[in-house]
């Protein structure tokens, strides 16, 4: 438990404040409020999140860090798709503007031909040792391929748990792609969850296009294409929902239909904040960080809100607002420390979409990576228990596990030591840039991701006690004479029983922030097949194993038809160059 006579002491020994009005409640209050939104990213609640930010940096008197005129950092990101209307004809017969939507992930342009029906449009990659393709017999070649969305309804359990995985559309349009196909229709069958709808226009971060013109189409327009061949859509989905492989498509005889998918992605603009507390040395920074968005109403698929939750402000109490009240209120108690390196602040936006913030932060050298002596992240801090506090990425350098012990001893936490740098928070992006990084964590819960998230469930007291040992860690390596030595941590495999951990490892780390042709990685995991096969950071990968890849969909679903230990051919982009390697993908363990 808290000791204060012997953190006293400690504070006034290294001149830091002790006792100041540090009060992280009314940070976590503040960001946590319903006026705030929910805080995603590019959005008014965001902004408003940012101004307090600002206001406090003011507040406390710390400058922009060099170069800037401001606290806010900007930053692009791609924030949404719209279709601005698609036109789909059969023949002399236009379907209403009801009838049809772009699909979030198709190319924009025309494509006009002949259709063929290709029941669910799934296929089994031979390697699952389970027989289900299609598009078995058929020839897309150069057509437009109408297909049901979801998978067979009565199809066992067992089955359904197969199908299931290689029903997700942009694998559907990536099967369509690969055999030539020029176009995408799908329709939701009478018999399916939402039947006859469109499919929603949904975005994530890393939407680029799927390489192919795709659309959804209501079951009316579906009818109407398939009434030249004498069917109804829903006797033909019935045929196909006992999931039976011998059950095939069919070509549309004397159909002929003009495609026309007009979509336009939305850009809006995210802010990180950041300042400084000067130190004696201005060329040399110690960077303590947060993310301060959130999830909003949970509207882009990372919500766990459950059903009565749904369309809730997420208010983020912990995740992030802790993380954030535990920066400010250390900036609080450094401010008029002399400090020997300068200490910078930062408040990321974005993490919740992939990082964003701190990867602009770094990539843009805000702050020139050779000048970061290393980098504190706090997220999600502010619900400790049993006196845990748990270190992460201390792997990254040696200089951790002795400066977590000296640090502790005023506090008394009962520390977990984590090396693993991989982690899905901001420390990510430092680490990739060989910064020594450690993240703060005091575990997870049941309200992770929820509304339910509320700064009344906050424990406060060991929060304070999370600032304490933050403020002195943060002047401790200030004090450094030298920057901290940078070590790799090479990535351990998870052992579990998770779907993922049954597909083949690779060791490439993807960069979800930057939209290309292809998939761009950000690094490639040390001793990995990715690194021995000579691939880096900044490659672009464009083919594996003859599959075209032109997304991170593609490269996922690339990963399904390659072998443990059998060699596939890996095209990639350096600097604009195409070159081409053997990389060899090893079993997770």
């Amino acid at each position: 438990m808290k000791s204060a006579p012997a953190v006293a002491l400690w504070s006034l020994s290294l001149g830091v404040a002790w006792g100041q009005s540090v009060d992280v409640e009314t940070h976590v209050t503040a960001l946590a409020a319903e006026t705030m939104e929910g805080r995603l990213t590019g959005t008014d609640g965001a902004s408003r999140a940012a101004d307090y930010l600002v206001s406090e940096l003011k507040r406390l008197g710390l400058r922009p860090i060099p170069g800037q005129s401001d606290f806010r950092l900007p930053f692009p990101f791609t924030a949404g798709v719209k279709d601005m209307g698609s036109t789909f004809s059969i023949g002399d017969w236009a379907a209403p503007a009801s009838g049809l939507r772009g699909m979030s992930f198709s190319d924009t342009g025309e494509v006009s031909g002949e259709v063929v029906f290709a029941g669910y449009g799934i296929t089994v990659p031979e390697s699952q040792s389970f027989g289900y393709d299609s598009y078995h017999g058929l020839d897309v070649e150069g057509k437009i391929v109408l297909v049901l969305r979801y998978f067979p309804e009565d199809a066992s359990a067992d089955v359904k748990s197969v199908l299931a995985r290689y029903s997700g559309l942009r694998f559907k349009a990536l099967g369509a792609r690969e055999r030539g196909a020029k176009g995408l229709l799908v329709v939701t069958g009478p018999r399916s969850p939402n039947a006859g709808e469109l499919v929603g226009m949904s975005f994530d971060t890393a939407a680029a296009g799927s390489g192919i013109v795709a659309a959804s189409i209501t079951s009316e327009v579906a009818d109407k294409l398939l009434a030249p061949s004498g069917k109804i859509l829903s006797d033909v989905q019935k045929e196909l929902d006992t999931a039976n492989p011998h059950v095939s498509g069919f070509a549309l005889e004397n159909v002929e239909v003009k495609l026309d998918v007009r979509l336009e992605r939305e850009t809006k603009t995210g802010s990180n904040v950041a300042g400084i507390i000067p130190g004696k040395d201005l060329d040399r920074f110690v960077v303590l960080g947060a993310h301060f968005d959130h999830l909003g109403r949970g509207g882009d698929g990372n919500s766990l809100a459950r059903k009565d939750e749904a369309g809730k402000v997420h208010a983020g109490a912990d995740d992030n607002a802790s993380g954030v009240s535990a920066v400010l209120s250390i900036a609080e108690r450094l401010r008029n420390v002399e400090l020997s390196s300068s200490v910078a602040v930062a408040f990321w936006s974005g993490e919740e979409l992939g990082l964003l913030g701190s990867t602009d932060f770094v990539r843009s050298q805000a702050i020139p990576t050779e000048k970061i002596v290393a980098y504190v992240n706090f997220d999600m801090v502010g619900r400790m228990r049993d006196n845990k506090l748990v270190l992460q990425a201390v792997g990254t350098s040696p200089v951790w596990p002795r400066l977590v012990e000296q640090t502790n001893v005023p506090i008394g936490f009962d520390i977990e030591l984590s090396e693993d740098p991989y982690l899905p928070t901001d420390v990510t992006s430092f680490n990739q840039a060989s910064i020594p990084s450690i993240n703060f964590f005091t575990g997870s819960h049941s309200e992770y991701h929820r509304p339910a998230d509320r700064p009344e469930l906050i424990n406060y007291d060991d929060l304070g006690r999370v600032v304490d040992f933050g403020t002195l860690l943060a002047r401790k390596l200030s004090e450094l004479n030298e920057r901290p030595e940078f070590v790799k941590v090479a990535r351990k495999q998870q052992s579990g029983g998770s779907r993922d951990t049954l597909r083949a490892f690779t060791g490439t780390i993807p960069d979800y922030t930057t939209e290309v042709d292809g998939l761009l990685l950000s690094g490639v995991i040390e001793g990995g097949p990715a690194e021995e096969a000579g691939l880096q950071a900044g490659d672009v990968i464009v083919e594996m194993a003859g599959q075209k890849i032109t997304n991170i969909y593609d490269y996922t679903f690339a990963l399904d038809v390659v072998k443990v230990g059998e060699p596939v051919t890996v095209v990639f982009l350096r600097d604009g160059e195409r070159q081409e390697t053997k990389l060899t993908p090893r079993a997770r363990e």
